[in-house]
């Protein structure tokens, strides 16, 4: 009987652990004749909505059972109903997932208002796009190199104090000591390159893609490159320096982060808390086999698309690093900066 009973509890064990074995892995067919909700917070034509439903075309076929994705529109107080939808009522099976803005989880720290969720509770698939941003010269400025902004004036245009375009050079000031003069009034990026044309500032600064319509004053060398407002390297441009190459403290580069941080989410994408790890790595493989498919990364560069893969890992250093911000320095930018856009 005691043999029998070492059998029959070794026979238990091994059937346990073959069970949970199974649970850890979804079955191949688990998504067969399913339908995913990918939910993106933003309206139809914006760059979010673009890139998730062309994103959707391809991601299907990388998902194992292949299934149906269907793209939907939640764009209310700009994708914070989304994310709090994400957080708090969607379902946790693995069939609604989708993007949010990029600023969410610093307005998340700072805190927003209507903006009930804990961002390190998310499950995050990955992202697409790295928007990130630069600041440029005309040909005849004095200021050639980041350094030279630290005993060299810059007259710069800006839009406004929610636009990257005064945030930017306002932050440099404030933080590094730089000699950014801002000059209010501009509508875009377009609008002040067409402004340094005339005369009347000699800079700007903005997103990098925002000056693709200028490629011919880029190419003659009218139109220069200073630096980079991230840590992380422009592919397009490997070369250019980093603004926190001038900073000279550990505060000063937690509150540039905190701040500009949100470029290097690109277009994040997350699966609500609580869904099988099972599911999330799943998707998680899927969505990186999708977005680096050559057929994508060819179709994407003919329309100009950015999809850049930012893996989940570099989404949650990145999410890692803003919880240790300090709270004097999340206040600091609460004052310095009151509408990051």
């Amino acid at each position: 009987m005691t043999s029998h009973s070492a059998i029959a509890s070794l026979v238990s064990c091994l059937l346990a652990g073959a069970t949970a074995a199974a649970l850890a892995q979804p079955a191949p067919d688990y998504y067969r004749g399913k339908q995913i909700r990918m939910i993106v917070g933003h309206p139809v034509g914006n760059d979010y909505d673009l890139g998730g439903r062309f994103l959707a075309k391809y991601l299907s076929r990388h998902i194992p059972g292949n299934p149906t994705i269907v793209v939907s529109n939640m764009p209310a107080a700009s994708s914070v109903a989304a994310t709090n939808y994400f957080y708090s009522a969607a379902p946790r099976d693995g069939t609604v997932f989708g993007s949010f803005s990029r600023n969410i989880p610093s307005q998340a720290l700072m805190p927003q208002a209507n903006l009930d969720i804990d961002p390190s509770r998310f499950n995050w698939v990955g992202g697409t796009s790295l928007p990130a941003r630069v600041c440029a010269a005309w040909h005849t400025a004095k200021v050639r190199t980041p350094a030279d902004l630290l005993k060299t004036e810059l007259i710069v245009g800006g839009g406004g104090s929610g636009s990257s375009l005064s945030i930017l050079p306002t932050v440099f000031n404030h933080v590094l000591g730089t000699k950014f003069r801002l000059v209010e009034g501009y509508k875009g990026t377009n609008d002040t390159v067409i402004a340094m044309e005339r005369g009347e500032v000699e800079g700007v600064c903005a997103t990098y893609g925002q000056f693709r319509t200028h490629e011919t004053a880029i190419r003659e060398g009218k139109l220069r490159f200073i630096f980079r407002a991230e840590e992380s390297p422009l592919p397009a441009l490997p070369d250019l320096p980093s603004i926190y190459d001038l900073a000279k403290s550990e505060d000063q580069r937690q509150l540039m982060r905190f701040v500009f941080s949100s470029t290097e989410f690109g277009r994040p994408y997350v699966l609500p808390p609580g869904t099988p790890k099972d599911i999330v790595a799943l998707l998680r493989k899927s969505f990186a086999s999708a977005v680096n498919d050559p057929e994508l990364v060819a179709e994407a560069e003919k329309l100009r698309l950015d999809m850049t893969y930012r893996p989940p890992e570099v989404l949650e250093t990145l999410l890692s690093n803003l919880y240790k911000t300090p709270p004097s320095i999340i206040e600091t930018v609460k004052q310095l900066v009151p509408n990051i856009k």
